[in-house]
């Protein structure tokens, strides 16, 4: 397994990251699959050996069962691993039981820590944007989790690209710590972070951790033209993410993996899974299985090389399109971009027909 550092920071982590999702299966998370505590054990264990030491989940999976399961399943072995978890979402009837608030952030750190059979964890995230929130107050909540010994390191998830950069401006003052990373939604057929939040996390040294890189079992395999999603899986089981801007465009991906696929003896998952650790600016992914055969998979396909026609066959068929600025700056000024921002550019220039 390769080791990066989490954007700016000394902290090394696996290119791959255990997902928990489908820990537990309650609480209205029983389309994402029902591992329980042994089960999570000998994953955790493969996880392991194949050198994958850091375990991402939430407050919001399971309503805290996910984490439940998770401190079971790494009890006595705290040393060995890292943790990730976050808050935000709305989870109870109270005002304050959601949100990046000073009082739901430390009421939340502290039965995650409990639910998880820990002092402390290694990133904490803020889950979602909330607007109605003074950035300094979540930015000196987190800043003081950190400096308190409770959380290592911080992070966002799902904001926008000037909600990025806005948390990223306060959080540099004297005092605070900024965040070292963003967890965000990026697959071959939903692109949009390329727009703004991949580049501005390369240029602020914020790491982009990927959340499902299979499109919330959109990528599984099992969905296609002439495929319906069995009713065992997410979107088979009434799971209402994700948002598919075209479903024809959808298939077209689809049908690009599987031809890639098809010439690697792998499944589309696999190669899913490889296309998109491999594009820039993306940092770690986080991987998810039902049980443990799917897990050995997902944890090959680290080791399947795409050929540059093979990778371009996939980015081709789903380019974001290039929305303003984007067309005037690849029309005429692409040379001007920044390094991050460059690969995209190019594309939006191809799919203007301006080729070199």
């Amino acid at each position: 397994m390769e080791y990066i550092n989490l954007g700016n920071s000394g902290l090394r982590v696996p290119k791959y990251i255990l997902g928990t999702i489908p820990f537990s299966g309650t609480n209205g998370f029983e389309a994402t699959g029902n591992i329980k505590e042994d089960e999570a054990r000998k994953m955790v264990d493969i996880a392991l050996d194949a050198g994958i030491n850091m375990f991402d989940t939430a407050n919001l999976y399971s309503k805290g069962d996910a984490e439940r399961v998770l401190g079971a399943a790494i009890k006595g072995r705290r040393d060995e691993v890292l943790l990730t978890s976050k808050t935000g979402f709305q989870l109870g009837e109270k005002p304050n039981d959601g949100g990046a608030s000073r009082i739901n952030i430390e009421t939340s750190i502290d039965r995650s820590l409990e639910r998880l059979g820990t002092d402390y964890l290694d990133v904490y995230f803020v889950h979602l944007w909330d607007g109605q929130t003074p950035i300094e107050e979540t930015v000196e909540t987190m800043t003081n989790l950190v400096k308190s010994g409770k959380i290592r390191y911080w992070g966002v998830s799902n904001y926008s690209g000037w909600a990025l950069a806005r948390t990223f401006s306060i959080a540099e003052k004297p005092g605070y710590i900024p965040p070292i990373t963003q967890q965000i939604y990026y697959t071959p057929e939903a692109r949009e972070a390329e727009y703004e939040l991949l580049p501005a996390g390369k240029e602020l040294g914020i790491g982009s951790m990927i959340w499902s890189p299979l499109g919330e079992g959109l990528l599984n395999g099992k969905i296609g033209r002439n495929k319906t999603a069995p009713e065992d899986t997410r979107q088979g089981g009434g799971w209402p993410e994700p948002w598919v801007q075209d479903q024809e465009r959808l298939y077209q991906v689809i049908d690009a993996l599987e031809e890639v696929a098809a010439n690697h003896d792998a499944s589309v998952p696999q190669i899913a899974y490889t296309w998109v650790k491999d594009r820039p600016n993306v940092g770690p992914i986080v991987i998810a299985a039902r049980n443990e055969q799917q897990l050995k998979e997902d944890i090959a396909s680290f080791d399947i090389q795409l050929t540059q026609e093979e990778h371009d066959r996939i980015e081709s068929v789903a380019r974001p399109a290039p929305l303003y600025p984007n067309w005037h700056r690849a029309m005429n000024s692409l040379e001007k971009g920044s390094p991050s921002e460059i690969p995209y550019l190019k594309g939006y220039k191809q799919s203007m027909g301006l080729e070199d």
